[in-house]
């Protein structure tokens, strides 16, 4: 059990890996055990909808828009969660949510093409995710950070002289690697998929 507790959010550094893997296996066991509702009845990931993304023509530009949308609107739900008593909870419950999705994903992939589906995850989250994992890792600790620093002063929880300034650097940072992983979700991954497609 992943010890979430209300003292140990006040004590010490939340574990993003286990919470993560548990997120993770959640996932897979949802999509197996509900498999004939998610996958059969829903043609998630199915041949038909393979088959149309392989003809399909993608407007890089407009999907670059999409995505830095609901990438800077993520980043910008937690920063706002992190000023509030709730940012640690919402940190575990990105977690959660990232490894259940990844799960999920993952799990209806080999479902469906068996060894095919690994290549198909690996290729369709690849560059982008090469960048999204280190600054969303570096998300969830900064808004940790925050948080404890506006609510839990008192606990044995220490951390570094961290100024508004160097905060504000940091958040700058993130999200500029952020949108340099738009950019490659949106001008370079479609051309990785539509190779893979062809040969898949």
């Amino acid at each position: 059990m992943i010890p979430i507790s209300g003292k140990y959010l006040q004590r010490g550094k939340l574990p993003l890996l286990p919470i993560f893997l548990a997120g993770f296996l959640a996932g897979i066991l949802i999509m197996n055990m509900g498999k004939s509702i998610l996958l059969e009845n829903t043609g998630l990931l199915d041949e038909y909808a393979l088959y149309h993304m392989k003809y399909m023509t993608v407007n890089s530009n407009a999907l670059f828009y999409y995505v830095l949308k609901q990438r800077l609107g993520t980043l910008i739900m937690l920063a706002v969660f992190a000023t509030t008593y709730l940012g640690l909870a919402v940190c575990v419950g990105a977690v959660l949510w990232y490894g259940a999705a990844a799960g999920a994903f993952l799990s209806a992939l080999v479902i469906r093409y068996g060894l095919k589906g690994i290549l198909f995850a690996l290729t369709g989250v690849l560059p982008q995710y090469l960048l999204y994992v280190p600054a969303m890792l570096a998300m969830l600790l900064w808004c940790e950070s925050l948080c404890r620093s506006i609510y839990f002063r008192n606990t044995a929880f220490q951390e570094g002289n961290h100024s508004l300034p160097k905060r504000l650097i940091h958040l700058a940072v993130i999200t500029a690697i952020v949108i340099i992983g738009c950019f490659l979700e949106s001008f370079v991954n479609p051309h990785l998929m539509s190779a893979l497609l062809k040969i898949f």
